[in-house]
């Protein structure tokens, strides 16, 4: 879609405005923000647009979208498919070797298991290899619970980090501001990282990686602009 509006404002409602007229969301709902913040970052974007508007080049605009039309009709089955991921989170699972990678993942991981250990009250059952083990039901019900707490803009930030990562403990760290958002990639990158060292990368992985990052970073800036 080429550019056709002149003036990016905000309204009173904060729903941002092209020359006066809403941005509408795909289903055709004006898009509201939930904070000044928000409206700001999610403005800037459009204000950003040159001649051709490339919605891969807007990640807030479509979060805010995916928020108001595909997460807030309900938002308990959205959540329910997050929560999901502490059933198999990447930190429960580790290599018996080699030493090297035994110790990157037990110092990149083990951390964010105690902060949830002593955040949510819960326990964890840790196994080498890649068969399913089951967590405690406690567990998966306060981490369900911590989830299913959120508002659909929450949940659409928080979307892309629990699948970029793996890793649900991670993404609620990173969620709380408890987790750096650099050491929290790293962490979720140990086995990738180390296989580059060992056999090198190329440049499509190289690629994939930073569009993940790409990726990665705007959710979290969309978090942030919720608080």
């Amino acid at each position: 879609m080429k550019r056709f509006w002149t003036d990016v404002a905000i309204d009173a409602d904060r729903v941002v405005t092209l020359d006066g007229r809403p941005v509408r969301t795909p289903g055709r709902t004006p898009l509201a923000l939930p904070t000044p913040a928000l409206a700001d970052a999610v403005a800037a974007e459009w204000r950003a647009v040159p001649d051709t508007l490339d919605p891969r080049t807007m990640p807030l605009t479509g979060l805010a979208n995916a928020a108001i039309d595909r997460i807030a009709p309900d938002p308990a089955a959205f959540a329910a498919g997050l929560a999901a991921y502490g059933e198999s989170d990447l930190l429960y699972y580790r290599a018996d070797s080699p030493d090297d990678l035994v110790a990157r993942q037990r110092d990149a991981w083990d951390p964010w298991l105690t902060w949830a250990r002593t955040r949510y009250d819960v326990h964890f059952e840790p196994t080498s290899g890649v068969m399913h083990r089951p967590q405690p039901a406690a567990t998966l019900t306060r981490l369900s619970d911590a989830v299913s707490a959120l508002d659909p803009f929450h949940l659409a930030g928080l979307s892309p980090i629990v699948t970029i990562t793996g890793s649900l403990v991670l993404a609620l760290a990173l969620l709380e501001r408890a987790a750096d958002p650099d050491a929290a990639w790293m962490a979720a990158h140990v086995d990738e990282d180390w296989q580059a060292d060992l056999w090198g990368t190329d440049a499509l992985a190289i690629q994939a990686r930073d569009n993940r990052r790409r990726d990665y970073d705007a959710a979290i800036t969309f978090l942030r602009a919720l608080d």
